[in-house]
């Protein structure tokens, strides 16, 4: 039985992806912000565990991981939550910047540091759920897409450095999906949303489970999942 250490399991994508990995037996160990919200994942997803840490204050993980049981050994790590706050360079301000960087990319950078050594004994995956939004900005979207393009940075470096220690690491850019998220980018941008236009989180997460399942003698570095409609 493999274990998984997964954010973002609360709706979209990363809820699809949970109830898939709790179908087929696998041991899920749920990041939740804090203690209310890890009581609502329990309920949403019975059979999972959960570790309480806020991806918004990643200077804190490491505290609370402190006082907590973590995994000793994590077959992979789904980074899957993000945020998104859209708005014009010239209108956006330093609260918006670190809003999405620190919940984007510094708390996947420290999350991935602090559970690196139980990666490295289980020779896990580390997964980034990212966005085409990691590999081209437009307008008003330069606060999310720089978050997602040091994400990009972040697997690509870690890649490198783990490749020795059986650590594969595999980004994947959905393009838009059906999910509260796009449901809240639709809002900020004004228009109806319909979200039988986009991608299911269940589509998603196939190209997730297929990036973790494969044997050892492949690895998938770089997934793009478009709309197919």
């Amino acid at each position: 039985m493999s274990t998984h250490v997964i954010t973002g399991a609360g709706s979209g994508i990363g809820a699809a992806v949970t109830r898939r990995l709790l179908e087929r037996g696998d041991e899920t160990v749920l990041l939740a912000r804090d203690a209310g919200r890890a009581k609502e994942l329990a309920e949403l997803h019975p059979g999972a565990r959960t570790l309480v840490g806020d991806l918004s204050n990643p200077d804190r993980l490491s505290w609370a991981f402190a006082q907590q049981a973590v995994p000793e050994r994590v077959d992979s790590l789904l980074h899957i939550a993000g945020v998104v706050e859209l708005g014009k360079v010239g209108e956006l301000t330093p609260k918006a910047w670190h809003f999405q960087l620190n919940a984007n990319l510094v708390a996947p950078a420290e999350l991935t540091r602090l559970l690196l050594p139980q990666l490295r004994v289980a020779q896990g995956h580390v997964l980034f759920v990212n966005s085409g939004s990691g590999l081209a900005a437009h307008a008003e979207w330069s606060a999310y897409a720089a978050s997602k393009h040091g994400l990009k940075a972040l697997a690509d470096s870690l890649r490198h450095e783990e490749h020795a220690n059986g650590v594969r690491v595999t980004s994947v850019y959905p393009g838009r999906t059906a999910s509260p998220m796009q449901a809240k980018v639709h809002q900020q941008e004004g228009k109806e949303y319909d979200p039988s236009r986009w991608i299911a989180p269940e589509s998603v997460a196939t190209t997730i489970l297929m990036a973790i399942d494969l044997p050892r003698d492949a690895e998938v570095n770089d997934l793009t999942v478009r709309p197919g409609r």
